[in-house]
């Protein structure tokens, strides 16, 4: 199934919904995706919280393959909370910015709650207004496949590298 069926109602996400399916419980952020006002940033704040709660007790190696993992497991909680919200691309689905501001954070550190703030300002302005590959990056992979759960957390992807850009080219300067 590639597009929402005409007949499929769209599900909104409820915390009966998030707790229906480990994949949903994953895909909303541990729920942070249920916030009624900009759930991508309310990922983005958990994720960012979360990171300060486990990176102290990892070594790098470990980070490393939390976040591989991560990317493995969100892309297959993606794709399962996608189709059966039956939407493509769904707001409350947030996994996609908690593995990409965890890599950016992973990448800066360490660095102060100024550095933390330009990251998490840098990052959301690029999650947000997808600006040009951001964009491309979003329109490459459509879909309530594998495809579309990969797509879901590829353009963020392209975001935390475009964050990683700016913030090399400013340490650079």
């Amino acid at each position: 199934m590639d597009s929402p069926s005409p007949r499929s109602p769209i599900r909104r996400p409820s915390v009966r919904f998030l707790l229906s399916h480990p994949a949903h419980f994953i895909a909303l952020g541990f729920g942070s995706g249920l916030s009624p006002v900009a759930p991508g940033t309310a990922g983005t704040l958990w994720a960012w919280l979360a990171f300060l709660v486990v990176q102290p007790h990892l070594t790098q190696g470990q980070m490393g393959g939390l976040l591989v993992a991560s990317f493995f497991i969100g892309w297959w909680a993606c794709t399962v909370c996608a189709r059966h919200m039956n939407v493509a691309d769904p707001g409350a689905i947030v996994w996609d910015e908690v593995v990409a501001f965890w890599l950016v954070l992973w990448l800066v550190m360490p660095t102060g709650l100024l550095g933390q703030l330009v990251a998490f300002g840098l990052f959301r302005y690029f999650d947000a207004a997808k600006p040009g590959p951001v964009a491309w990056a979003d329109q490459a992979f459509k879909g309530l496949n594998a495809r579309g759960g990969f797509g879901i957390i590829f353009d963020d992807l392209v975001a935390a590298f475009c964050t990683l850009l700016v913030i090399a080219a400013w340490r650079f300067l």
